[in-house]
């Protein structure tokens, strides 16, 4: 499996999802809500010299979203430790949660972010998180948390291949005939057969 590597913005992000209560159950409002799902987001970004006018200061590489049931630290840590290479530098916000994380890779730096100013440290996760929330948005209507993961890994997918041009495909037709799938479905264990 692939790893994060360089330097990795790191923030988590709250995404809207059908959710299914229970009868009498009352729906929370804000963070807590039923209809709100938490992911981890994580984004390769390195610096750019002299950027032109109305460039960005950074340029991105891979992404990585993770669907994760609660924001502690130990939670964190795994989700990192999966997903990055432990030489790599994490840049993240001062939450709390984060301790952890710092735990699984050789650098790191915090920064203590004023108001609504994440999107300008940490200008790539954010528009990854943007692009992903517009997706579900216009495209899949009501997904739920079971399915999240899938529909995240897709938008990463198509996101870290944007510059493969014509050679997409091409890699999706290896991938898709290499690819062993972890189901079997109920008719390759019948004892039917029909020929």
């Amino acid at each position: 499996m692939y790893k994060l590597k360089d330097t990795i913005e790191l923030d988590e992000e709250y995404f809207s999802i059908d959710s299914r209560r229970e009868e009498g159950e009352e729906l929370k409002c804000e963070v807590g809500s039923q209809r709100k799902a938490k992911v981890l987001v994580m984004m390769e970004s390195e610096k750019v010299d002299n950027p032109k006018s109305g460039q960005k200061g950074r340029r991105c590489g891979h992404v990585k979203m993770k669907v994760i049931p609660c924001l502690k630290s130990d939670t964190l840590k795994q989700a990192v430790e999966g997903s990055v290479n432990k030489s790599a530098m994490v840049v993240m916000d001062n939450f709390s949660s984060h301790c952890g994380v710092e735990e699984v890779t050789s650098k790191s730096e915090r920064q203590t972010i004023p108001g609504k100013g994440a999107p300008k440290l940490f200008p790539w996760v954010h528009i990854a998180i943007s692009n992903a929330k517009a997706l579900m948005r216009d495209m899949y209507h009501g997904v739920r948390l079971e399915f999240l993961q899938w529909y995240l890994d897709e938008f990463c997918y198509k996101f870290n291949r944007m510059h493969f041009g014509d050679g997409l495909f091409d890699k999706l037709v290896v991938a898709s005939i290499t690819y062993n799938p972890t189901f079997k479905h109920r008719l390759y264990e019948s004892e039917d057969n029909c020929g």
